[in-house]
Formats: C-alpha cells, structure tokens, sequence
C-alpha cells in the first residue's frame, strides 16, 4: 500500500493485533516456545537460579535448568498479513504469580504448556484460566527422552473438558509452535463468537 492506496485494486488490509499468553509450570518450555517464532529479538526477564531460592524451587526433572523467568517474555509474529501475534510469556514459579493479572488484561487466549514429567505443574495455569473465563489450548512439550502418551490420555489426566483444544508440539520448532498458536485463535474467536450467540438470544 502507498500512501493509503492499495496496490493493484485491493482493498487495505486492516492491521489486526491480539495478544496471546504462553503460561504452564517452572521449565516446561516457555520461553522456548517464544524464541522459536518470534520475528524481533525476544525481550526476556531472566535470572541465575541461586542457592537461596533452591528450598522453594523445585527443580525435579529440569535439574539443567540455570535460569528462571522473573517478569515475562515478550515476542512478536505475524500469522498472515495484517494478523500479529504478540506472546507474552508468564512466569512460571508460584512466587511470581502476581505478575499473571496485569499480563492477561486484554489477551485474547492462551498457551498451556504441558510436560508429561510433570504434569501437576500446569494445573494452577489450567485453573487460572477456567477461573476467568479466558480461551486457552493445552500444547504438550514433547521433550527428548519423556514417554509419550496419546492425547486423550494427557486430557484424562488433566480432567480437561472434551471442549479445550489439546496438542501435542516442539516448543523448539517454529512450525509446532505456529500450529499451536494458529489453534489458540481459531478456539479464542470461536470461543467469543458462541459467547456473543448466548448474548444475542
């Protein structure tokens, strides 16, 4: 488009912007996830783990895992023209829970990132979201070396209604990380389009 003229005869393209939480327990991927699709250089908030905070972190089966997430993660990238995504990556260690409410004012939906190691990670992520009402898919993290188990016994396991989206992805791989995200909008808007039905009738 130059100077508010579309190209060729087409109409322009109304820019539209959504902002997408990426949330689930201490080292399941987040942070990840975001590096692996975003188009800027994903701001990160994070911190060395320490000694003092090993008697309230629990490092169970990320026992590698050197750094922590304090604030957010921040990253930015466009589905299609005039659709952009921006991630927001919330802290996953129960002392920084209160940063959760700011980071989920005016997000259309969420990620849940899941790993089968320990799956009680995600719960407080699964109930913050049913508790507000806010559109979310459930991405199991695939890591090396974990078990793989068919999806409907991860939702089992999860007690997760037949109606929330669950899939199984590479947080590392930019192709798994869009499947899952094109997934969060799909279910977000049909999500608020049966909300606006009820409304309507």
């Amino acid at each position: 488009m130059i100077f508010g003229r579309s190209e060729r005869g087409r109409p322009p393209v109304e820019p539209v912007t959504l902002k997408i939480l990426v949330a689930g327990g201490f080292g399941v991927g987040k942070t990840t996830l975001v590096g692996a699709v975003s188009e800027i250089r994903p701001l990160r908030t994070e911190e060395l783990l320490t000694e003092a905070g090993r008697p309230v972190d629990d490092l169970s089966g990320v026992e590698t895992k050197h750094t922590t997430t304090v604030a957010m993660d921040f990253g930015r990238i466009t589905l299609r023209e005039g659709l952009t995504l921006y991630l927001f990556g919330t802290p996953g260690q129960e002392r920084f829970w209160f940063m959760w409410d700011e980071l989920s004012e005016g997000a259309l939906g969420a990620v849940v990132l899941a790993d089968t190691r320990r799956l009680e990670d995600c719960f407080a992520a699964i109930d913050y979201f049913e508790r507000r009402a806010i559109p979310f898919v459930v991405g199991v993290n695939c890591f090396e070396g974990s078990a793989r188990y068919p999806v409907e016994t991860v939702r089992k396991a999860l007690d997760l209604d037949e109606d929330v989206p669950m899939t199984m992805c590479d947080a590392r791989d930019r192709e798994s990380v869009k499947e899952v995200l094109v997934g969060v909008v799909q279910h977000a808007m049909a999500h608020t389009a049966d909300r606006r039905g009820a409304v309507a009738t």
